[in-house]
C-alpha cells in the first residue's frame, strides 16, 4: 500500500507541474489578438 500512495503523490506533482507550467505559456504569450464580436472587430497588441 505504501508503493500506491507513493504512486499517487508523484502522479499529483507531475500533474501540479504540467498544469502551472501551461499557465505559465499561456501568460507568457504575446502578440496580436483579432476578436470579432457584437461591436464590430477589436484588435489587440502587446
Amino acid at each position: 500500500m505504501n508503493r500506491n500512495l507513493l504512486y499517487l503523490v508523484i502522479g499529483l506533482l507531475a500533474a501540479g507541474v504540467i498544469v502551472i507550467g501551461y499557465l505559465y505559456y499561456q501568460e507568457s504569450q504575446s502578440g496580436v489578438e483579432i476578436r470579432i464580436g457584437d461591436q464590430g472587430i477589436s484588435i489587440d497588441g502587446d
